[in-house]
């Protein structure tokens, strides 16, 4: 968009040129140095190519250039009381530039936005007024206008530049979580089945298989792990589809079960939910016995999402979380209760000896 900008007023400056090229000749004759009119016109054309070639490349478009841009015009614009004559400038002659002398103001604008823009309408207005030798309504109007087109243009091209970066942005992080769910999906449809078919008959077997299916298990946890992250898309508005970072959890084992919709929840509030739920997950793979099966289920009221996760294990006897605690092994105390705590949910566990364990966890909209 930048370099479109730099096009543009190249061809501005070109079409200007023309225009001031027909008024000299027009006029020359009024002139009282015709020649050193022909000589400003040169000048004119000559910086004309040299900015028209320097603000081509990113590199030329230097503050150095711009400034000299600005000095140039103004230079040009004072020339005319060297060249007409001073009926013909009191009776409301143009400048010798006329316009062209407004295509640094454009420069400035979309180099330095609305005050540079400003500042380069200044220094050209200036110029105008000592030309004139005095504020006439002339030289008013052009002031106005000289300003007006410095901090408008100079706004609209930082909007404008603004709004693309924000939008190559969208579209790159759009491209990267499209890439990253392919990834996810595919990663879910094939090494998640496999590592979790060798714990399951790693199990069964016994003997060594069982260390084999001990640790095919924990590097099936830690990729459903990063895939739940990775297929999670980023949050829109703050808020974040809860469903996206569970569904992934499911598996031989482990079944999710989500509403229909969305269940869209603050972004720290659905990703400290989806990380209790991978540690209640990881626990049930750990504690509650080779053949467990879990149920996760999400349910949104409206003034809180809950998600449940049962298991059908060998439980635990009550009393044994505190114990745990005690004796320092804050497993569950920190990476589940301290997690939903965190935000400002609650976290509820139950369980008894041989009726498997069910965990709650509750965080509120608000």
């Amino acid at each position: 968009m930048a370099g479109q900008m730099w096009r543009a007023v190249a061809i501005f400056r070109i079409l200007t040129l023309a225009y001031a090229a027909v008024l000299i000749f027009r006029y020359r004759h009024l002139y009282a140095h015709p020649d050193a009119g022909l000589a400003v016109l040169a000048v004119m054309a000559a910086w004309t190519a040299v900015t028209a070639a320097a603000y081509a490349r990113p590199r030329g478009r230097s503050p150095a250039l711009i400034c000299a841009d600005v000095a140039v015009a103004a230079l040009v614009v004072l020339s005319t009381r060297l060249v007409d004559t001073v009926k013909h400038i009191d009776a409301g002659a143009p400048t010798l530039p006329v316009t062209w002398a407004a295509a640094p103001v454009l420069a400035c604008a979309i180099a330095g936005g609305p005050i540079g823009g400003l500042a380069g309408a200044a220094v050209i207005a200036a110029a105008v007024i000592a030309e004139r030798g005095a504020v006439t309504g002339s030289t008013f109007g052009s002031t106005v206008l000289l300003l007006i087109e410095g901090g408008v243009v100079g706004y609209f091209v930082r909007f404008g530049l603004r709004a693309e970066a924000a939008l190559d942005r969208a579209a790159r992080q759009e491209a990267a979580v499209a890439e990253r769910e392919r990834i996810a999906r595919g990663i879910h449809d094939s090494v998640l089945q496999v590592l979790a078919l060798v714990s399951a008959r790693g199990r069964e077997l016994g003997g060594d298989a069982a260390e084999l299916a001990r640790l095919a298990g924990e590097q099936e946890s830690a990729l459903r792990t990063l895939v739940s992250g990775a297929s999670a898309r980023p949050p829109a508005g703050g808020l974040l589809d809860l469903g996206s970072l569970l569904e992934p959890l499911g598996g031989s084992r482990v079944t999710v079960s989500c509403p229909a919709g969305a269940v869209l929840l603050a972004d720290e509030g659905a990703r400290a939910l989806a990380a209790a739920t991978r540690e209640a997950l990881d626990n049930v793979r750990r504690h509650a016995g080779p053949d467990a099966r879990a149920w996760v289920l999400v349910e949104d009221d409206g003034a809180a999402v809950t998600v449940s996760i049962r298991d059908d294990g060998i439980g635990f006897a009550e009393g044994r979380l505190a114990e745990a605690e005690a004796a320092g092994r804050l497993g569950v105390a920190q990476s589940i209760v301290g997690r939903l705590r965190d935000v400002g949910g609650k976290a509820c566990l139950t369980s008894s000896p041989g009726q498997g364990t069910e965990v709650e966890l509750r965080v509120p909209r608000n």
